[in-house]
C-alpha cells in the first residue's frame, strides 16, 4: 500500500466505522501488514513533529521487504480462500482500512518518539520472528509492552 492509498483511507476514516480486532484473532499474515500499516499511519502521522521517523519506517520496509511481501500473499491467498476471486481484492481493501482507521489518531499507548525507536530497531532486526513478536506485544491492547524500545 502506498502513501497516497494510505492519505485516502485516512481522509475516509470519518466516512468508515472501524471495527479494531485484537492482535489474538489475526493470522500471522495479518498480524505483519498490521504492523506495517500501523507504522505506516503513525509515521505519517509523526511525520511534522520532532520525532519524524520515516526514515526509519523506510529502513524498516527495506529489510523486512521479503517477509511484508510474504505476508502480503499469504493474506491474498486466505481472502481468496474465504471470498473467491472476485470478493478478495474488496477484503483486503476493507481490512487494510480497518488496520489503517484504527491507527489514524495515533498509537493507543506509544507516543511518536517511542515509536520511531521502535521503528529503527525492527529495522535492525533481520527475519520473520522478531517481526512476530513485535507485532504480538505492539498490536495487543493488553501488552502494552516497551520491549521494542532501545
Amino acid at each position: 500500500m502506498n502513501i497516497k492509498r494510505v492519505a485516502a483511507c485516512l481522509a475516509a476514516a470519518g466516512l468508515l466505522v472501524s471495527f479494531p480486532v485484537s492482535a489474538g484473532s489475526f493470522s500471522q499474515a495479518e498480524k505483519l501488514r498490521k504492523l506495517d500499516i500501523m507504522l505506516m499511519v503513525t509515521g505519517l502521522r509523526c511525520r511534522n513533529t520532532s520525532d519524524n521517523f520515516n526514515r526509519e519506517y523506510g529502513r524498516f520496509t527495506a529489510a523486512h521487504m521479503s517477509e511484508l511481501n510474504a505476508a502480503a500473499a499469504t493474506m491474498k491467498q486466505e481472502m481468496t480462500a474465504r471470498y473467491g476471486a472476485a470478493g478478495a481484492n474488496r477484503a483486503l481493501d476493507r481490512v487494510s482500512t480497518q488496520m489503517a482507521n484504527q491507527y489514524g489518531q495515533g498509537h493507543p499507548w506509544l507516543n511518536c518518539g517511542q515509536l520511531k525507536q521502535v521503528a529503527g530497531s525492527l529495522a535492525d532486526m533481520r527475519g520473520a520472528e522478531p517481526l512476530q513478536a513485535a507485532a504480538d506485544e505492539l498490536l495487543d491492547a493488553r501488552s502494552h509492552s516497551l520491549a521494542w524500545l532501545r
